[in-house]
């Protein structure tokens, strides 16, 4: 248990709204959470160095971590010391503790002229000046290039050793190791370091990483506010709710080397994204669907479409977090909370029409009617000042607010003008061709709905009633995946007789962007299981959805099917509807999985008919369900009871619905010949030519 955890960065050279050298410092305790910028670096070690002296002094535990690396690659510390021990580099840099101003340029020369015969700090810019310019070609061995972490991530493998600037990962690296070897040694046998010694003491310093909360800082930035300090914070809060929980130790990663730990270390919470996202407070995360949320009930076997449509409507619940947009700029975007409107639309009383006008007296508007005009107009956006007296008359422009003595307007077209007065027909109705005060929309009312999609439309009632900003949910993040060893992922590529190009991927794509959800490409897989599942890994850590095509079956090779069984809650449903059989839905470390067929036919009428409505419902938008238009047929068909058919179908010039020659599942151009699909009800139909047919265009299902 720690009473206390901090998270600090040396550098946030790539942050977002912060100085290139400043740092920062995220603290979380039971009292809350915050982050804090230094000016220098020796003002936020001074920072920490406090902090753990009083946690000494009131006995309680601390936990620093640092999130950058406190080891170098294997090798380096025996080349400098003999010794393979992380720590042994760590008193070998604080021999130059000294050297003002410490940067990791000069820690670097100090490294290269230490070991003069392979000098390993080089770089091709214009620190090539007071490095080598080139990599040493033969030099590095039994020196690692990078450090195990690096591959075990599978971040870039660029060598740690190349130095570009002042911000290079081993700049901030060497200056954090030399900064945090001082704290150390500041504290003495308080302090520990993980995992180059048992985490035992009250002050507890280790590697953190950071990317198990987000990828790179525009993810850290769309789970908060800032990038840097938001995803310190993040991660600080993260480790606060593990240890408040007792399950610290699940971020550790099992069968790391021993080798590999001496020396190098190991980040805490590598591999380990989901479990860091889980253990977020509510307000920074999306919310979870439960694990149970896709079961059947016992005994159901197949599910008819209209049941499966009712079930996912009736479990489903947005999973994005919401934000506050300024409503010009929230096109797209489904409302989060109801709109009230913060005026009224019209605000005052006002004319509909350019005339005049006057206050109504009944025993006045008989027959033909003669006003005296009043001195003055009234005009939009130029209100009239003053009293019209009783009797009198006022030109008035359409828009215009109708003075307090005035309630009913002549139309100009009706009206004889003398100069000085005006001359019409009665009778006129009271208050004829004025527009109440909140006849469109009162002051206070709802507007518009939570889970109501922003249209154009939208923007212009809002803008109306003086909505500034709007609450809406971000994006629903959604991710493409395919696999199978039959599968060639891109039609540049080369092909055997027996394998096929990937179809559906592209397909899924474009509609999940068509209808405005953000697409992430989680790319094209064998079927390896182990391979397969670090893909959903990854991907559950960065989108809300994922959506896979083929392997959701029982067959040998259907091994996405087996992984979401054996880890991700599977159901498999199996719909009574053709095309599209089997639809596997799952949870993936909290992320709701949807499992198509890998048919493309299939795919794209499943996706249509239970992806459209259920991504709707998770993005926090409405049910969708598409519009049907009885239309007569130009085709024959004799159907079976038991199963729902959707037919690929078009409209013909004479208003006709004709349906496409073949029903195979791999007959993908006619997902192209057709402009939407002809929905058959489950019982037996013997449709002849002129029948009426529920034909659902394309366009109902948002697909342009």
């Amino acid at each position: 248990m720690f009473d206390d955890i901090v998270v600090f960065n040396w550098s946030t050279a790539r942050g977002s709204g912060t100085d290139k050298n400043t740092f920062w410092v995220a603290h979380c305790n039971a009292q809350g959470s915050h982050a804090h910028c230094y000016q220098s670096g020796h003002a936020a070690i001074s920072a920490l160095q406090d902090l753990a002296k009083a946690s000494l002094k009131n006995q309680t535990r601390l936990l620093i971590g640092a999130d950058f690396a406190l080891g170098a690659p294997s090798g380096l510390a025996a080349a400098l010391t003999g010794q393979v021990d992380g720590l042994a580099l760590w008193d070998w840099l604080l021999r130059i503790k000294a050297m003002p101003p410490l940067t990791g340029i000069k820690i670097a020369q100090t490294i290269n002229r230490a070991l003069a015969d392979r000098r390993p700090f080089w770089s091709k810019g214009r620190l090539g000046q007071v490095l080598e310019s080139t990599a040493p070609q033969a030099a590095f061995a039994p020196i690692r290039q990078t450090a195990q972490i690096q591959n075990n991530l599978g971040r870039a493998s660029k060598p740690f050793w190349r130095v570009d600037s002042l911000h290079s990962s081993a700049c901030q690296s060497l200056v954090g190791i030399t900064a945090c070897a001082q704290m150390r040694a500041s504290l003495g046998k308080d302090c520990s370091v993980w995992p180059f010694e048992l985490a035992t003491s009250a002050v507890v310093l280790l590697e953190v990483c950071c990317d198990g909360i987000a990828p790179d800082l525009r993810a850290a930035i769309a789970l908060g506010k800032d990038g840097m300090p938001t995803r310190l914070s993040l991660m600080a809060q993260a480790l606060w709710g593990l240890a408040q929980a007792g399950t610290l130790e699940n971020l550790f990663v099992p069968n790391v080397p021993k080798d590999i730990l001496v020396e190098e270390g190991w980040a805490l919470g590598s591999d380990r994204s989901a479990i860091l996202r889980a253990a977020l407070p509510a307000t920074h995360l999306p919310p979870r669907l439960r694990n149970d949320v896709f079961a059947m009930p016992q005994g159901v076997t197949w599910i008819p479409v209209d049941e499966a449509l009712a079930r996912l409507k009736a479990v489903l619940t947005p999973v994005t977090t919401t934000h506050e947009l300024p409503t010009a700029k929230a096109f797209g975007r489904v409302l989060a909370q109801d709109c009230l409107a913060r005026r009224s639309n019209p605000p005052m009383p006002n004319s509909a029409v350019d005339g005049y006008a006057f206050r109504h007296q009944t025993d006045l508007m008989q027959g033909v009617v003669r006003l005296p005009l009043a001195m003055g107009r009234a005009a939009a956006g130029q209100p009239f000042v003053g009293q019209v007296p009783a009797g009198y008359a006022l030109r008035i422009l359409t828009g215009a607010i109708l003075p307090d003595s005035i309630d009913t307007v002549v139309l100009e077209e009706d009206c004889v003008i003398d100069g000085a007065s005006v001359t019409f027909d009665g009778p006129v109705k009271p208050h004829a061709n004025t527009r109440k005060a909140g006849e469109d929309v009162v002051q206070g009312a709802t507007a518009l709905p939570r889970g109501h999609k922003l249209r154009s439309p939208d923007l212009a009632l809002l803008s109306s009633l003086g909505i500034a900003k709007v609450t809406v949910y971000r994006p629903l993040r959604v991710g493409i995946l395919s696999t199978g060893d039959e599968i060639i992922p891109r039609p540049d590529l080369p092909a055997l007789p027996h394998q096929i190009y990937d179809a559906n991927r592209p397909m899924l794509l474009a509609l999940a962007q068509n209808w405005d959800f953000e697409v992430v490409d989680l790319g094209h897989h064998l079927d390896q299981p182990a391979k397969i599942k670090r893909a959903l890994d990854r991907a559950a850590a960065k989108v809300d959805v994922i959506l896979t095509s083929g392997g959701a079956s029982a067959g040998d090779e259907d091994h996405v099917s087996r992984l979401l069984a054996q880890k991700g809650a599977l159901s498999s449903w199996r719909i009574a509807m053709k095309p599209g059989r089997p639809l596997a839905l799952a949870l993936w470390n909290g992320v709701p999985v949807m499992g198509l067929p890998g048919n493309p036919v299939a795919a794209l009428v499943c996706a249509l008919v239970f992806g459209r409505p259920a991504l709707s419902l998770l993005a926090g938008g409405a049910w969708i369900s598409p519009q049907g238009f009885d239309l007569p047929a130009a085709f024959t068909k004799t159907k079976k009871a038991g199963r729902r058919e959707y037919l690929r179908a078009r409209v013909n010039e004479a208003g006709e619905i004709e349906v496409f020659a073949s029903e195979g599942s791999g007959r993908i151009s006619g997902l192209s010949w057709a402009d939407g699909l002809v929905e058959l009800p489950d019982g037996a139909v013997d449709i002849t030519l002129g029948d009426k047919v529920r034909y659902c265009p394309y366009s109902s299902f948002d697909l342009t």
